[in-house]
This record gives C-alpha cells, sequence and structure tokens, in this order.
C-alpha cells in the first residue's frame, strides 16, 4: 500500500537515521512528503535544514541514551520545526570495541552488555517515553520500534557464521543483540497497552537480514534459511515502518510486524 503524499507536512523523528535501516526509513518518509528529523550520535554538530538530500530533512547529534540530550533534541524539534506526528525508534549499538562485541557466551563482559542494554534498551525507552508523553497530550501518534528476528522467536544458527564476514570481518551474532532486542517486544507491548487509550499507537517491526556488505558465504547459508530465498533490502523494511507509522494502520497496536522473508514460520 503507497503512503505517497499520505504524509505531507507531518513531522517524524528518526533514530539511527544514518544507519542502513535508518537511511531507508528516512528516504521513504520524505518519498511521502514528511518532514523527517534525523538523529544520530554520528553526523554533523546541531541542526540542518537544507542539505543536498532535501529541504524536509533535518540532522541532529543526539546520543539516545542521554536523557539530557533526548530531552534537549526533542524540545528543540517541537520548538523549531514542529508537533511530531511519529517516531520511528531504531538506534542501536555494536560499541566502540567490536572484538568485545563479537564476544563468546562464556568470555562476555560486564562493561560490554551494558554498554549494549544502555542504547539498545534504556535508550529506546527515553526516546518512546519523550515522543510518546508529547504525542499523548495530543492524543494522536505512532511509534515503531525496530527489534531483530533474534529474539523474537529464535536464537541465531551459529553454523551461518562460519566462514561468514560482513566488509571483510569475521562476524557473529552476540548474546547481548539478541538480549537486548528481545527486550524491544515487551516495551512495545507495555507502552502499546500504556498510550492506548491516548490515542497513540506502539508497534515493532522485526527484520530478518538485510543485505548490506556481507560475503557470500554468509549471504548463501543465510539465504537457504528463508522461505523467499534471500536476505531483505533497507527499503522494504522501510517500507513496513512507513506503513505502521502512517494512518493506513490506524487500528494496529501492540503488534509485531515479521519482514523476514518468512524465516520465523520455517
Amino acid at each position: 500500500m503507497s503512503t505517497s503524499g499520505k504524509l505531507e507536512g507531518k513531522i517524524f523523528v528518526v533514530t539511527g537515521g544514518l544507519g542502513i535501516l535508518g537511511l531507508a526509513v528516512v528516504d521513504k518518509l520524505l518519498e511521502a512528503g514528511a518532514r523527517v528529523c534525523s538523529l544520530d550520535i554520528l553526523g554533523p554538530v546541531g541542526l540542518v535544514s537544507k542539505n543536498e538530500r532535501s529541504d524536509n530533512l533535518y540532522h541532529f547529534v543526539c546520543d539516545v541514551s542521554v536523557k539530557h540530550e533526548v530531552d534537549m533534541t526533542l524540545k528543540l524539534i517541537e520548538n523549531t520545526i514542529g508537533p511530531i506526528s511519529g517516531l520511528h525508534n531504531n538506534a542501536a549499538t555494536k560499541t566502540a570495541d567490536l572484538e568485545r562485541f563479537f564476544d563468546s557466551v562464556e568470555d562476555y563482559e560486564e562493561n560490554t552488555w551494558k554498554e549494549i542494554m544502555q542504547t539498545n534498551l534504556w535508550g529506546m525507552f527515553l526516546m518512546a517515553r519523550g515522543v510518546g508523553a508529547l504525542m499523548a497530550s495530543r492524543k494522536n501518534g505512532s511509534i515503531v520500534q525496530t527489534a531483530s528476528i533474534y529474539g523474537a522467536t529464535m536464537g541465531p544458527d551459529q553454523r551461518i557464521y562460519e566462514g561468514s564476514e560482513y566488509l571483510g570481518r569475521q562476524i557473529s551474532s552476540p548474546v547481548s543483540y539478541t538480549a537486548s532486542k528481545a527486550g524491544v517486544h515487551g516495551l512495545t507491548n507495555h507502552l502499546a497497552t500504556y498510550w492506548g487509550f491516548s490515542g497513540v499507537r506502539v508497534n515493532t517491526v522485526t527484520p530478518g537480514g538485510i543485505r548490506s556488505g556481507q560475503n557470500g558465504v554468509f549471504e548463501s547459508k543465510y539465504s537457504a534459511r528463508v522461505p523467499l530465498g534471500r536476505m531483505a533490502e533497507a527499503s522494504e523494511v522501510a517500507s513496513a515502518v512507513t506503513f505502521l507509522l502512517s494512518e493506513d494502520s490506524s487500528y494496529i497496536t501492540g503488534h509485531n510486524l515479521f519482514v523476514d522473508g518468512g524465516l520465523h514460520a520455517w
């Protein structure tokens, strides 16, 4: 279902806006006529209202795991751009130390675990709470939170990571990632029931693997597990996010939308 033009002039916030999925969601929202506030811990400092992508794209540097940065950024958006209509709660971290992030269960360190949870769950809660409260006061709005197939119905199949690389680096799917993404589902259910009577919808999008630089070994092994026989494109997941942010999904809340090529069904 096309949302082209249906979001004209509405303001949406996308966290992790410079990431693979975040960039795709920003583009989908812009195509639908929305004004988009892209938040990321990376990027130019300050507010950029006009850039090479669109006059309707605004970029903010914000660490979503830090409460005062979240509060200041949301206040700035509401005061300078306008009332927020929706949030794609998408930011996540692999930490600054990828060696520790990819550690085995036996070797996983407490500080790495805490750093993952600080962004992937606490940061997600801070953003949802801040935006949700604003939208609840206006009795309308939508929050879509990014989870993962890992943590939704399954853990990672360790066999697909043998010989697998991402941008030339050996990869795995660590325990902290699975646990943090499982928590997203619980957060969505709680907030959907908490704000339902206030007209705020809260849903989860659960992507499978998104093609974005994995080597052929990984792509072949992973795709063999998927009924549709391939990995997702970021734009396909972004279409699902945009649908849940739009009024086309006005009677959907507390829902987990799998965008995984059928992996969860197999």
